[in-house]
């Protein structure tokens, strides 16, 4: 159920939605400069001259006729409050494809007006729109502003406050035939119910389009499971009868469009008028550098290879103070625990298992984060991201996806958590399940400090330089690796398994924009980095005291830990690794920080988590148990692909509302990170 709401804003993705809800209510609603950010209703309050009333920023969408979450989000919402005053956002720098979303919200909702939102970026595109010939033709109240520059934000107010009380009448509009022939019996059924429901002419369309969708409507608005049937069973007859005269649901949809974008053609011819501007004539320069065949991809590897580079060079320093302060404060915690007077037992499992584990993933995970995430963010807010979204969409679409699957790896790159969160943007069910159990293969924040770790040895031991750039070639090389393992995956899945044809990828490209730095580190730094790590460590404390018990557990002089490596050890083997390293990874499960911790338990017959900071020690043990330039390499793919952490695995199940999915996620990365380790072993051993 959704709150009740007085006014709901509407509209496409990136036309600023997120960032009028803010300016109006006073909250932080998270906003951004590409397709996709809302993807759930956010209400608040907007108070004007001692009086208040209750917004709710509905998820960004590009219609309501197709069945994605966004759509159904935000029929929900409007059919929840058939009262409010819906305000539809609109980018005035392509007027004519948002007002293809208008003419639809003005068929499901009773109350609706205009916002023509970005004027200073239609502005400088050389784009002006007369909003008083604009009212004239669609017959609806419209204001035009720039919510980026808080311009008008007290005039949009007194907008929204006059509009509140005044209900004008919207233009009923008329479709060709063949939709009102088929429609009518169903409108006439819903309408001799005498039920209390609005626009039935809409219910009817969903009937035939989305009879599940229509069905929550229907239950919403007090219908009975038998009034529901007789609906049904009414629009199954009329859907039979129009599929006999040719008339199959895409072609239904197909003539809903065409409607649409004929009014939405006219009203904009009418009250648009165009010319050239130098601003624009630059952004094209720009975007034909950026976008192009020949410079796209090798612009974006670059951008991705700094801000690993200045992520890898600048995070050593305070992971080091972080492990210092930990270190320092921990006879701190261990006198606490002496005055508390708890055993000997439970001491060491909270000194050694818990806060071992903690500080390591606080020391480990923090610092990159907080490097990573601001400077992924700049991109963002530059406009660049939707840029590598096109580049890359064509290499999806032979896959059987589009590049909105591109986003959702970059969002990967920060955590996979997000990035499956990230996978709500694509519409088609098949495609977000495909981004969803491929997301993994996007290395992630908790597996960076590990290959940075092994690049770096990798240089060092195996090239015998100290060279940075050539550790983060490493790095910028393993990534080339998943997107391309990813596009292998979707390929086969959508072969074998949803046999899916790539989807048109709509994206409009926004116009390059300052940065808002100040924005930029609190998003950054509060609504990601403190976030996920806030995550990592609800995971990773008992995570923690697992681990210690099975360390410090004795059975005829080994440990658990060591009877698991030396079980896992022939398997291990055949992968190029061995039995520690297979262990380290399925017992840090729920944070992949603690990877190279466990190992190192495991190698030194400890009990607890150590941390060896001289590069040189930690290679020498691991020389010591067998390691050669074989095992580091197989240890990275194997950390690029294996099993998502418990965070992800979490967050899968809460979207896919699916045990099936959550498993599969699982399964499909482990056997496909076993059987890449197999083979490199194979050929190492044929070469060598």
């Amino acid at each position: 159920m959704y709150e009740k709401a007085d006014i709901l804003l509407v509209g496409n993705p990136n036309v600023g939605k997120s960032t009028i809800f803010n300016a109006l209510t006073g909250l932080k609603q998270h906003t951004g400069n590409w397709t996709g950010k809302t993807v759930a209703t956010a209400s608040g309050i907007m108070r004007h001259k001692k009086q208040t009333f209750t917004l709710a920023d509905t998820p960004g969408t590009y219609a309501l006729i197709s069945n994605s979450p966004e759509e159904e989000v935000t029929i929900q919402t409007l059919y929840q409050n058939p009262d409010a005053l819906t305000v539809v956002i609109a980018d005035a720098t392509c007027l004519n494809r948002n007002l293809l979303l208008l003419f639809q919200v003005m068929e499901a909702a009773n109350h609706v007006v205009l916002c023509v939102n970005l004027m200073d970026e239609a502005e400088k595109k050389g784009i002006c729109i007369n909003t008083e010939q604009l009212e004239i033709q669609l017959g609806i109240p419209v204001i035009a502003m720039s919510a980026r520059k808080k311009r008008n934000i007290e005039n949009m107010k007194e907008f929204l406050i006059k509009n509140i009380h005044q209900k004008p009448d919207i233009k009923k509009i008329t479709y060709p035939e063949k939709i009102r022939n088929g429609l009518f019996p169903i409108i006439h059924n819903i309408t001799s119910l005498n039920r209390p429901i609005h626009k039935p002419d809409f219910i009817a369309q969903k009937l035939v389009l989305n009879p599940e969708l229509a069905k929550q409507l229907l239950i919403a608005a007090n219908y009975t499971e038998k009034e529901i049937s007789i609906l049904y069973d009414q629009a199954r007859e009329e859907k039979i009868k129009l599929l006999q005269e040719g008339i199959t649901p895409i072609k239904m949809q197909d003539l809903y469009m065409d409607t649409w974008r004929s009014l939405a053609d006219s009203a904009a011819k009418a009250s648009v008028r165009k010319f050239t501007t130098t601003e624009q004539q630059r952004q094209r320069k720009v975007d034909k550098i950026l976008t192009s065949k020949i410079w796209g991809i090798p612009i974006m590897l670059a951008f991705l290879g700094l801000i690993l580079w200045i992520t890898i060079s600048a995070a050593n320093v305070p992971s080091e103070y972080l492990s210092k302060f930990f270190t320092w404060l921990r006879p701190y915690f261990v006198t606490l625990l002496t005055f508390l007077r708890l055993p000997d037992y439970l001491s060491s499992l909270l000194t050694d298992g818990v806060y071992a584990t903690l500080t390591w993933v606080i020391s480990v995970m923090l610092p990159p984060m907080a490097i990573f995430f601001p400077l992924f963010t700049l991109l963002e807010d530059l406009g660049y991201l939707p840029r590598i979204a096109f580049n890359l969409d064509k290499y999806f679409k032979k896959a059987g996806s589009c590049g909105k699957n591109a986003l959702t790896m970059c969002m990967g790159l920060g955590c996979n958590a997000v990035g499956v969160t990230g996978c709500r943007i694509i519409s088609s069910t098949s495609q977000r399940l495909t981004a969803i159990l491929t997301n993994t293969f996007m290395p992630c924040n908790g597996r960076f400090g590990l290959l940075i770790l092994l690049s770096t040895l990798i240089v060092r031991s195996g090239l015998g330089s100290e060279n940075n750039f050539l550790a983060v070639l490493c790095i910028v090389t393993l990534i080339l690796i998943g997107i391309g393992v990813t596009l292998l995956l979707t390929k086969l899945l959508n072969i074998f398994y949803f046999k899916n044809k790539s989807s048109a990828f709509i994206l409009e490209l926004p116009p390059y924009r300052k940065p808002q730095i100040i924005k930029t580190l609190y998003r950054s730094l509060i609504d990601r980095t403190l976030t996920i790590l806030g995550r990592a460590i609800s995971i990773s404390a008992p995570a923690g005291a697992i681990i210690w018990l099975f360390a410090a557990t004795d059975i005829g002089g080994q440990s658990i830990l060591q009877y698991c490596g030396n079980f896992l050890d022939p398997f291990g083997r055949l992968l190029g690794l061995d039995g520690y390293i297979l262990l380290a990874f399925f017992l840090a499960l729920p944070a992949n920080e603690i990877v190279l911790p466990i190992l190192l338990m495991c190698y030194l017959s400890t009990t607890k988590m150590i941390e060896v900071a001289d590069l040189n020690v930690l290679i020498e043990i691991f020389h010591q148990h067998g390691w050669n330039l074989l095992t580091a390499i197989n240890m990275m793919l194997f950390s690029l692909l294996h099993f998502p952490c418990g965070t992800t695995l979490y967050t899968i199940h809460k979207e896919t509302r699916s045990l099936k999915w959550t498993i599969l996620s699982f399964i499909l990365p482990t056997a496909t990170a076993i059987l890449a380790c197999g083979f490199t072993n194979f050929i190492w051993h044929i070469f060598s």
